[in-house]
């Protein structure tokens, strides 16, 4: 698969950039283009996305700055999303890789980057403010 992987720059702790995005109820916060809406439902995270619902897992470690999550988009079909926390200096670095499925189209491809552009400058205003 195709990947890119795309970094943000935070004037905050790594602490308080990974409190920030560890807790589900945020994504909606800061991942605007993508999580429309979250709630709990049973024992699994449903989402709604710009291309429908959806079921996310999150696998996090504060220790090790990982944020990942995994987006079930169809039935058989989930998309592993790697992210992290890293310090610099005293501030943070946010890396998250984006995979293109081999069934995406690269103009969807595309289109998917950017809204993660966005996403990650929307958290570096909610960490920074």
């Amino acid at each position: 698969m195709n990947s890119k992987t795309l970094t943000v720059s935070i004037k905050a702790s790594p602490k308080k950039v990974f409190e920030f995005a560890s807790k589900p109820e945020n994504m909606p916060k800061w991942a605007q283009a993508f999580c429309k809406s979250i709630k709990m439902d049973g024992n699994a995270w449903r989402i709604e996305t710009p291309m429908g619902p959806a079921k996310v897992r999150f696998v996090t470690d504060a220790k090790n700055g990982v944020l990942d999550h995994y987006v079930e988009v169809a039935p058989g079909v989930t998309v592993y999303v790697p992210m992290r926390v890293v310090a610099n200096g005293k501030d943070s670095e946010v890396i998250f890789t984006l995979f293109q499925l081999p069934s995406m189209a690269d103009d969807k491809f595309a289109e998917d980057i950017h809204m993660v552009e966005q996403d990650l400058s929307t958290l570096k205003k909610c960490c920074e403010g």
